[in-house]
């Protein structure tokens, strides 16, 4: 049975998954991963490639992540999933103003830490719906400062132009109170083309890994 390969997202650690892990069926082999952070966005998905064949997760950064694994090595992608991911800013002056915002939030956690960072974070409108739980999360402000610096949206390139390329099966996934998201999930499963389906899940925020482990799972079952 082939393997799934699971990223959390942004300042998340492998055990994001375990709610999501609990729901598959016993049988279902599930490998939660840390996100290795080197010194570029593809150099990290490079990295987390050595896991080796199977089908690619990714929630959120975790999924842009995923995407590029897909795109560089499609060859250990039998199937990809996409949660709450937006392939990048394609606006040269947005992705600039995103990387300047990150690199003072990186700023900002080293010199406050870890809880005032999480205070400041999780007080976002997309994360209303989420129960402001941190085991699940990383826990020094370094890990966290790295990740806004080197795989945040504006320190990697789009891949909006290159959705087209994937041959496997893609599940792209998003929660309807997302608006944000959600638009993006369906005009990236227009851009994957028939391989694609769309998952718009009802009553959902951003963080689906929390809200809805049950119906993530379930999209998972079916690849």
């Amino acid at each position: 049975m082939t393997e799934y390969r699971l990223i959390p997202g942004f300042s998340q650690s492998a055990r994001a998954w375990d709610v999501v892990i609990a729901s598959l069926p016993d049988a279902v082999p599930a490998r939660p991963l840390d996100i290795p952070v080197r010194e570029s966005f593809a150099e990290t998905a490079d990295a987390l490639g050595t896991a080796g064949p199977g089908i690619w997760v990714g929630y959120s950064m975790g999924g842009r992540l995923a995407l590029q694994i897909a795109l560089a090595s499609p060859d250990i992608v039998s199937a990809l999933v996409l949660i709450s991911t937006n392939p990048g800013i394609e606006d040269p002056s947005e992705r600039r103003a995103r990387r300047r915002a990150d690199g003072e939030l990186a700023d900002y956690v080293e010199i406050a830490g870890v809880d005032a960072f999480f205070d400041r974070w999780l007080a976002q409108p997309m994360f209303v719906h989420l129960e402001k739980a941190r085991s699940n999360r990383l826990d020094r402000s370094d890990a966290i400062a790295r990740q806004l610096r080197t795989l945040g949206q504006g320190a990697c390139d789009p891949l909006w132009d290159r959705l087209g390329e994937l041959s496997m099966p893609v599940a792209v996934v998003a929660g309807d109170r997302d608006e944000k998201y959600s638009a993006i999930a369906q005009r990236a499963a227009t851009a994957i083309g028939s391989n694609a389906s769309l998952h718009i899940l009802p009553a959902a925020g951003h963080a689906l890994l929390e809200e809805m482990p049950g119906p993530i799972a379930t999209i998972l079952s079916a690849l």
